[in-house]
């Protein structure tokens, strides 16, 4: 059950990536390249992350000026609307070990 439930998470912070991307500031594409889920079966966690310096800035600096359809709060913004799909993808992985 709880390689199921890790699987559904992963599947779930894939789903969070993919959206994110379309929405991260796009100049030369290296901020959209660098992300990336991340697994921690012992902590039960998965993360979604963007490993660049500006990262962070461009997440939060809502002065900043971006491509249309780019946008600040990149990954903040996926991570609220997609919540039941998210939830839907991790109910689904987590319920195979019970059919």
């Amino acid at each position: 059950m709880a390689s199921a439930t890790m699987d559904g998470l992963e599947l779930s912070a894939e789903h969070l990536l993919q959206v994110s991307s379309g929405e991260v500031p796009h100049e030369e594409g290296d901020l959209e390249r660098s992300g990336e889920v991340s697994r921690d079966d012992q902590q039960m966690a998965v993360a979604v992350s963007y490993d660049r310096p500006y990262a962070v800035r461009q997440h939060e600096d809502m002065t900043l000026r971006h491509d249309q359809g780019r946008k600040a709060k990149y990954l903040e913004d996926p991570m609220n609307s997609e919540q039941d799909t998210m939830l839907a993808i991790q109910a689904k992985a987590a319920g195979k070990p019970l059919q």
